[in-house]
């Protein structure tokens, strides 16, 4: 019910757009957060947008060089991503969350999401 795509094989530096697409869900009613997982790493909270856009939340690790956004009229988020480095390679995952709002700072608990996509990749090497 959520596919991700846009991930690839960027250098340092780049930039990427992931999009997040739901199907069988009406995002209206949903808050939305990117997970990533590193190779042999836990499940990492990126970000998580409201419904209404009205809040955010980032890991201190992408703060200032991500951002979220969402298009509730295509039913889709967002994560831009620019100056990536190595450290971002990982797989990405949107997950949504059965509430308006983010969890606040427990945004990064992947266990309090309901619906995940099956993941994009994104590596960033030189």
């Amino acid at each position: 019910q959520l596919v991700e795509s846009g991930g690839a094989l960027v250098q340092p530096g780049d930039s990427l757009r992931l999009s997040c697409v739901a199907s069988g869900l009406t995002l209206d009613y949903y808050a939305i957060a990117w997970f990533r997982q590193a190779p042999g790493k836990e499940r990492e909270g990126v970000s998580c947008i409201s419904s209404s856009s009205s809040s955010s939340y980032y890991a201190d690790s992408v703060e200032g060089r991500f951002t979220i956004s969402r298009d509730n009229a295509k039913n889709t988020v967002y994560l831009q991503m620019n100056s990536l480095k190595p450290e971002d390679t990982a797989v990405y995952y949107c997950a949504a969350i059965t509430s308006v709002s983010c969890p606040g700072i427990y945004y990064n608990e992947y266990e309090r999401y309901d619906y995940w996509g099956q993941g994009t990749q994104v590596t960033v090497s030189s």
